[in-house]
């Protein structure tokens, strides 16, 4: 192809397929005899690129890339240059950075840069700066802000000008402050890099594009130079792609430039960058930098190239679409004026053949489907697939769905480096010290998978034994509690192991040094795990994150509170992406929007297409406002919308597309994106034939199962011989209220189990009134000192402070009830014969036994049976029914000498109640209440039946469940309110609508009595 005088700029058409295009167009071009490519240099805008590209350049050979072949003769590649995409945070590649350039300062370290900003920040706000991650955060934002005036060249200098001051003045106040911040930490670290003689990263990347440019300029080389594929527009590499569009064997070739769209729309698109006359706006108006072809305009704007210059590439890829693909894509993105035009488009300019739209319920099935979608497509032979989509969960429930085929996928985008193994244990590390040895944290890092690698059996064993002693409310804080519940349970060796590799980082102060911290935290990680942390992708990417902190944090002498930490690593580790080794299926991937640029398959799905997703919602600066940046020139928040329309513009070029969203998200139900929205507009009435409703309904269907018959109501029937258990004084109420719960707890000897750092419990808060009681009783119960016995339990167990305001008021009420009476009562010769006390007899050859929480003798010599709870105690009804026969069991073990060194009659059955007493003094908390129809109680058991009622009762259960053959019946008595520790393990909802009752009532709250 002969060149022409001017610029030579080309453009490839999304139906084209760019890479392989590319390819067709090159090789015939600059191919030499024995040489191949080799003499020719390619600019491409990313190293992800440079893998795309050379893959079509294999596939142009005649090898099948997707079975790893290569080309049979061999190829000579030509030499391939990174420009480096920053938002990749990509470098430049050595033909752009030569040593040659050593005129250029070297830039400054980004780490470096970030915590002395943050420095600077505190210096010129003070206290209103805020402190630890907070500041830090807000540094790493003014970086940021900084890095894009550095890369629209704009100088420090330009923010000086007249009409900046003239626009902060007239801004709202918290506008002007953050600018005048601003001014002043740059100021700051400008200052602070001319003396250090470096410059910023941005800044050095325009300098070496200009170097080159002037190079190139003024001796060009001697090979062809192309560079492909590169959109951004920033000034200085639009130079450079200028000179290289002018030199004698080279040339520009953009992606997916709209040729044929009209004059008038490319006009409304507006000045793009080159204001014509005072006033314009530099960047456009309206819609029109949110569309496709935006950025390209302000491209070729920079680059002093009218669109009438650029040639259409004269080669198609090997997957190239239907011609008419480009022409419906521009019509697709038409600004809102030009689409007025759809209403009379024929239908061949409305139709996307290829395309379907597909709909889920919400982002599970969504993911489901695509997967489907990729695994039918693999079923054709040298068939690609690609799922693009900026949604990282999404993208990993789709690989997760895949892997159930065997199908390994590879997310090229990566993944954050706190949601990888070797991130995560290094975040676990600094939450312990955080948050002060909490439960949650500790036993994440005890049983991290990387933990313990020098003998993985017997750590786990110690952390499981750790996970069940920190169940329930937490002890305390710090490693001290942690010790003591490690010598009750029986682990104290690998504890002292555990907490000897922490102990340094509870030994810090209130502000260390950044690099100290995170040096201790690499220590006690890899004293946890040995070398294996450092191993692998996630390993060596925290590793070589690690050294940069240290070193950052060295140089700039960061100061943290240690709390702050997991805080400040989380936000600076979100920033760091692992991106897995290639050696994934060869014919699919899984890519980002910034990775899907020039990659192209046989089927391309873009999924996560919904506003806030796919376009992502624009942030505005949070310390520049709007006004500033516009009068600078520096494109808005809207700018990345247009970005995002062009890559699904790309993605629509592929030969066949499924555009895939969900009606909400994990949350809420969601817009679909816009983009959706005017493909839907612009088909009109062909919608319909473009939904794909069939793998829909595929992805509802592969996980239901055949339909099984309705579960019966579990009646297990155990032997006679596992029949023969203790009961205990509160499992009677049980077994004969819900034999199965009995037949769970006694037979099977499960227990259920608190959470991690529990909420107090009805039962917990029974053992704290529980130990109250029994110590005021061990302190001879002194006047006016139970109060201070229950202030110094709480204390010792730690109660939340929340919890303790909550409850106090109440449980101090019902305590000083509780010494009223007690103290009465011992003046009229009532005494104490236990506490807290445990018996035992057999009766029929079974063991009965149970703790009492409190036996007293009353003034006529018999016994009085009491039991403590914390909640309303059991009603007359209910015990008259057989279903809280605690009191009356162990009325009998006292009859039956079962209680050392007490004897006597029973004929006292007390429940002392915390609760509001219902009736009498109104307000009052704490009142004494038997089950016994006396006075004005109507409901119970009669005093002298008492006792004979309960053996009535229990000699039942024992014939019925003990020493019978009767089945273990879940929810026996439906209506009845029960404990529900085991209604999981009976799959209580899948049988209990077959009893006509629905739902079963809640229990009545009496888990604050003691229990054997």
């Amino acid at each position: 192809m002969p060149e022409r005088p001017g610029p030579n700029v080309y453009s490839i058409a999304a139906h084209r397929g760019f890479a392989d295009a590319l390819v067709a167009g090159l090789v015939p071009r600059y191919a030499e005899p024995g040489l191949g490519l080799a003499r020719l240099t390619l600019l491409l805008p990313s190293r992800r690129t440079v893998r795309t590209v050379t893959e079509a350049f294999i596939r142009q050979s005649g090898a099948d890339v997707a079975q790893g072949e290569v080309p049979s003769g061999g190829m000579l590649l030509p030499r391939m240059v990174v420009v480096g995409d920053l938002d990749l945070d990509e470098t430049l590649g050595v033909l752009l950075d030569p040593l040659g350039a050593s005129d250029i300062p070297p830039a400054c370290d980004p780490g470096r840069r970030w915590l002395r900003l943050a420095h600077y920040l505190r210096e010129v706000e003070g206290a209103a700066a805020g402190k630890g991650a907070a500041l830090l955060r807000r540094a790493w934002e003014l970086g940021a802000t900084m890095d894009r005036l550095l890369v629209e060249g704009i100088a420090p200098v330009d923010l000086m000008s007249e009409e900046v001051i003239g626009i902060v003045g007239d801004l709202a106040g918290h506008w002007s402050e953050n600018t005048r911040s601003f001014l002043k930490v740059q100021q700051y670290w400008l200052a602070e890099l001319a003396e250090r003689g470096e410059i910023d990263a941005p800044q050095r990347r325009n300098m070496l594009f200009e170097h080159t440019a002037r190079r190139w300029s003024e001796h060009p080389p001697a090979q062809p130079v192309v560079a492909a594929g590169v959109t951004s527009a920033s000034p200085s590499l639009a130079r450079l792609l200028r000179v290289v569009s002018e030199l004698e064997r080279g040339s520009v070739i953009l992606p997916d430039l709209d040729l044929s769209l009209d004059d008038a729309v490319w006009d409304e698109l507006g000045v793009a960058g080159a204001p014509e006359e005072k006033g314009d706006p530099p960047f456009g108006r309206g819609d029109a930098v949110t569309h496709p072809q935006y950025h390209l305009k302000l491209l070729l704007n920079r680059m002093g190239v009218a669109r009438g210059e650029v040639r259409p590439w004269h080669r198609s890829g090997l997957g190239a679409a239907p011609p008419a693909r480009s022409k419906a894509i521009s019509n697709l993105f038409l600004p809102p004026r030009a689409s007025a035009v759809w209403v009379d488009l024929p239908a061949e300019s409305r139709r996307l053949g290829g395309v379907r739209l597909m709909e889920s319920a919400h982002p599970g099935a969504e993911a489901q489907a695509i997967a489907i979608l990729i695994r039918e497509a693999l079923e054709t032979p040298e068939r690609r697939v690609a799922l693009i989509t900026p949604d990282r969960g999404l993208a990993g429930r789709v690989v997760a769905h895949l892997g159930r085929w065997g199908i390994e996928a590879d997310d090229t985008a990566g993944r954050p480096l706190p949601q990888t193994a070797a991130g995560r244990l290094l975040l676990l590390l600094a939450e312990v010290v955080a948050e002060q040895a909490a439960p949650v944290p500790l036993v994440a890092l005890a049983s991290h998978p990387l933990a313990g690698a020098g003998d993985r059996a017997r750590w786990l064993e110690a952390a499981r034994k750790l996970d069940l002693a920190l169940r329930g409310p937490r002890r305390g804080v710090g490693l001290e509690p942690v010790a003591e519940l490690a010598r009750e349970h029986h682990f104290e060796r690998w504890w002292q192991d555990m907490a000897a590799i922490l102990a340094p980082l509870f030994a810090l102060s209130e502000s260390e040094s950044l690099e100290r911290l995170v040096g201790l935290l690499a220590e006690a990680g890899e004293a946890l795990c040995g070398e294996g942390l450092w191993s692998g992708a996630d390993g060596r990417a925290l590793s070589g994150f690690v050294e940069d902190l240290r070193t950052a944090a060295a140089s700039a002498g960061t100061v943290l509170d240690p709390r702050e930490l997991h805080a400040v690593l989380r936000d600076a580790m979100e920033r760091t992406s692992v991106r897995p080794p290639w050696g994934g299926h060869p014919r699919v991937s899984i890519y980002g929007l910034l990775e899907a640029r020039m990659s192209r398959a046989d089927l391309v799905i873009c999924g996560g297409l919904t506003e806030g997703v796919w376009p992502a919602s624009p942030s505005q600066d949070s310390l520049l406002p709007p006004a500033v940046l516009r009068a600078l020139g520096v494109p808005g928040a809207d700018f990345r919308i247009g970005l995002a329309a062009h890559d699904l513009a790309a993605a629509l070029g592929a030969p066949e597309v499924v555009l895939s969203w969900a009606q909400r998200d994990d949350g809420a139900p969601v817009i679909p994106s816009r983009f959706v929205l005017r493909v839907k507009a612009m088909m009109g009435d062909q919608v319909e034939r473009h939904r794909e409703t069939d793998t829909v309904a595929l992805a509802r269907k592969i996980d239901v199962g055949a339909p099984v018959a309705a579960h019966p109501r579990p009646q297990p029937m155990p032997s006679a011989e596992q029949r023969r258990v203790d009961v205990s004084v509160t499992g009677l109420d049980r077994l004969r209220g819900d034999p199965y719960q009995f037949y769970a707890n006694a037979i099977l000897g499960l227990r259920s189990i608190d959470g991690l750092d529990a909420e107090p419990s009805a039962a917990w808060k029974g053992e704290i009134a529980h130990l109250i009681m029994q110590r005021w009783h061990e302190a001879g119960e002194p006047e006016a000192g139970l109060r201070t016995i229950a202030e110094g339990v709480l204390r010792e167990q730690s109660a939340h402070p929340l919890m303790r305001a909550l409850w106090w008021p109440r449980l101090a009420a019902a305590l000083d009830t509780f010494e009223a009476t007690v103290l009465a009562a011992k003046g009229e010769g009532r005494q104490v014969l236990g506490v807290e006390k445990w018996g035992a007899m057999h009766y029929r050859e079974v063991r009965i036994h149970g703790r009492a929480d409190r036996i007293d003798r009353k003034a006529d010599g018999e016994i009085a049976v009491v039991d403590y709870k914390t909640g309303k105690p059991p009603s007359g009804k209910r015990v008259a029914d057989g279903f809280a026969l605690q009191l009356g069991l162990i009325g009998l073990i006292v009859e039956a000498g079962g209680f050392e060194g007490i004897t006597g009659a029973a004929s006292g059955f007390e429940y002392w109640s915390m609760a509001k007493k219902k009736s009498g003094a109104e307000g009052t908390f704490g009142f004494v209440e038997e089950p016994i129809p006396e006075g004005r109680k109507k409901s119970g058991i009669a005093r002298e039946d008492f006792l004979p009622e309960t053996r009535r009762y229990l000699d039942d259960a024992l014939d019925n469940w003990i020493l019978g053959n009767e089945p273990f019946t879940a929810r026996l008595n439906p209506e009845l309110g029960s404990y529900a520790d085991y209604d999981q393990l009976m799959r209580l909802d899948e049988w209990i609508t077959t009893l006509g009752g629905g739902k079963p009532p809640p229990r009545e709250d009496e888990q604050a009595g003691g229990e054997a």
